[in-house]
C-alpha cells in the first residue's frame, strides 16, 4: 500500500458520517481484518490501514484537520505515534468490547500498537520532550491566491546561544555520558509490593532525560539555548485558503529534544470586486439596458488582466457568463477554476424627454 488512499473510503463511510457510524463501520472491519482472527497474508496490512484510518477520524480535531487539508495536514503535524497516542481511548474500548480485557487474542491497543508499528506502546517509557507549537497570523489577498506568495517571518522563539554554539558546554568542555543511566535518559525503579514488585520507567534525574551531563555548563545559556529571534522563510503555495499551515520543526526548540512545528494561520482578505468559492470567482458586472437589449462586447476585469466578454442580444437580467480558466488555482492539483460574471442591468432612473419619447414608441410598437 504505497500511496494513502482517503480514510473515509477505508472505513467505508461517508465524510458526512456521525462519529458512532465511523466507531460501528470500523468495529466490524477490526472483527473482519484482525491478524489473530484473520490469517491471511494482508490481513495486517488492512488491519494497520484501517486503524490509521479511524484513529484520525475518531478524534475531533485530527478530522478537521484531515478535512481540511488532507493526508498532508495530518501527516504534516503528527508523527504514527503521536496519531495513536491521542485514539488509545477509543481503541481500548472497541477492543475490549470485541476480544475481552483479558483474551488470549492480546487485543489491546498497546499490544497492537507495538506488534504492528513498533515500539513499546503508551503504558510506559520516557518520552522524548517536544517543544510547543508556535503560532503565527497573516492575511492574504486573493492576488496572493493566485500565484503564492513568500512569507519573510522573524520569530521570538529559542535560539542556539552563541557563546557555546548550542552546546551548552564552556570553551574547552564537552558532555559525557550520564553515569546514573549509561546515556538511555531513563532509569528503571523497583518497589517491593511484598507480594509483588512493580517496575516503572522515569527520567533520569541527573541528566534531566538527556543522556548526558555538563563537564562545565556555559554560563550564559546552561543548556544551549537562549530566546532570540529566528528568521523564517518559506512560500504560501497558489490556491491556498483560509486555515492553518504548518512549517515543521520551526516551532519552540528544547534541548535535546524535537522541535515543535510552526502554524501559519492563514486569513485570505475580502476583495473589492470579486468573491470566492473555490477555486472559482464571482463578479458583478453592470451593463445598460441597451447593452442587454441590443448585445455588444465589454471588457471584464479578472485578477491578471481584463478579458474581452460578448453580450448576446436579449440578455436577461442575472444572466450569468463564464470566463474559463480565469479562476484561482486549484490547490494541489492541476489547472484553475473560473470566473463567473453575472450580469446587472441598469435601469437609469431619470429619463429626458425625448428618451421617454423614443422608449414609449418602441413600448407601442411592441404591444
Amino acid at each position: 500500500m504505497s500511496a494513502k488512499r482517503d480514510y473515509y473510503e477505508v472505513i467505508g463511510v461517508s465524510k458526512t458520517a456521525s462519529a458512532e457510524e465511523i466507531k460501528q463501520q470500523y468495529r466490524k472491519l477490526a472483527l473482519k481484518f484482525h491478524p489473530d482472527k484473520n490469517k491471511s497474508a494482508d490481513a495486517q496490512e488492512h488491519f494497520k490501514e484501517i486503524s490509521e484510518a479511524y484513529a484520525v477520524l475518531s478524534d475531533s480535531s485530527k478530522r478537521q484537520l484531515y478535512d481540511q487539508h488532507g493526508h498532508a495536514g495530518v501527516d504534516g503535524r503528527y508523527s504514527t505515534e503521536d496519531i495513536f497516542r491521542g485514539a488509545g481511548g477509543n481503541f481500548n474500548d472497541i477492543f475490549q468490547d470485541l476480544f475481552g480485557r483479558r483474551g488470549s487474542t492480546g487485543g489491546g491497543f498497546d499490544s497492537i500498537f507495538e506488534n504492528l508499528f513498533g515500539g513499546g506502546g503508551f503504558g510506559g517509557g520516557f518520552q522524548r520532550q517536544r517543544g510547543s507549537d508556535l503560532l503565527h497570523e497573516t492575511s492574504i489577498t486573493l492576488e496572493d491566491v493566485l500565484r503564492g506568495k513568500k512569507l519573510e517571518l522573524d520569530i521570538n522563539k529559542n535560539v542556539n546561544c552563541p557563546d557555546c554554539n548550542g552546546t551548552g558546554c564552556s570553551s574547552g568542555s564537552s558532555k559525557t555520558t550520564c553515569s546514573d543511566c549509561n546515556g538511555q535518559g531513563q532509569v528503571r525503579v523497583s518497589r517491593d509490593m511484598g507480594f509483588s514488585t512493580f517496575v516503572t520507567i522515569q527520567p533520569c534525574r541527573k541528566c534531566s532525560g538527556r543522556g548526558q551531563v555538563f563537564e562545565k555548563p556555559c554560563k550564559k545559556c546552561k543548556l544551549g539555548m537562549i530566546k532570540g529571534i529566528k528568521h523564517i522563510s518559506f512560500d504560501l503555495p497558489p490556491g491556498i485558503d483560509d486555515g492553518d499551515y504548518l512549517v515543521r520543526g520551526e516551532g519552540e526548540s528544547v534541548p535535546d529534544g524535537q522541535n515543535g512545528d510552526l502554524v501559519v494561520r492563514v486569513r485570505v482578505s475580502p476583495h473589492p470586486k470579486f468573491k470566492r468559492d473555490g477555486s472559482d470567482l464571482f463578479y458583478d458586472l453592470g451593463i445598460s439596458m441597451f447593452d442587454a437589449a441590443l448585445g455588444n462586447e465589454v471588457d471584464v476585469p479578472t485578477l491578471e488582466k481584463s478579458e474581452k466578454i460578448k453580450i448576446e442580444q436579449g440578455s436577461q437580467p442575472n444572466t450569468i457568463l463564464k470566463l474559463k480558466g480565469k479562476g484561482l488555482p486549484r490547490l494541489n492539483s492541476r489547472g484553475k477554476g473560473d470566473q463567473f460574471v453575472r450580469l446587472i442591468v441598469n435601469i437609469p432612473k431619470k429619463l429626458s424627454k425625448e428618451e421617454k419619447n423614443i422608449l414609449k414608441q418602441f413600448q407601442d410598437k411592441t404591444d
